[in-house]
């Protein structure tokens, strides 16, 4: 699955900057993205270990192809309710600081290329949380696409 995604994903000579891409995903009925260039894989629902003694919203670890991959519930992130039981839930995995990092979202769905010109800042009805790990926003046809901020959603020591 995360090579078709990635396939799709515009290659660097196609992102100018009138254009960036973004890996479109859902976290609780919510339309996000993240910049593809950031993104180093997809990942289908795996077993993810518990870690002892970890603030809430570390889920745990994976193992990708034989790395510890820390996994970060976006939902606990962004002091929503947890998925309901049984629902499958997906990994966008992105590097900082040489680490690896899942974060786990609902669902992922395509790599979008969207106008630099449409990209505004957050809104002022963003809910705090949001607002906390938003880099900005896209309105697209009647939905909104809320610009997280991997870098800040990484950083475990920020609390929104």
């Amino acid at each position: 699955m995360s090579s078709t995604l990635l396939e799709r994903a515009p290659n660097a000579a196609e992102q100018t900057e009138d254009a960036h891409g973004f890996v479109t995903l859902t976290v609780a009925d919510q339309l996000c993205g993240v910049p593809v260039l950031g993104v180093r894989d997809i990942l289908a629902e795996q077993a993810i270990t518990r870690i002892p003694l970890a603030p809430p919203e570390i889920a745990g670890s994976l193992n990708l192809r034989g790395r510890i991959v820390t996994a970060i519930d976006l939902r606990r992130r962004l002091r929503l309710p947890p998925a309901p039981a049984g629902q499958p839930r997906m990994s966008v995995v992105a590097e900082q600081g040489g680490e690896l990092y899942a974060l786990l979202v609902d669902q992922v769905s395509e790599v979008m290329s969207l106008p630099a010109h449409s990209f505004e800042r957050n809104p002022p009805t963003l809910p705090p949380a949001w607002a906390a790990y938003s880099a900005g926003i896209h309105r697209l046809q009647g939905r909104l696409l809320v610009v997280l901020d991997v870098a800040r959603l990484l950083d475990l020591s920020a609390q929104a």
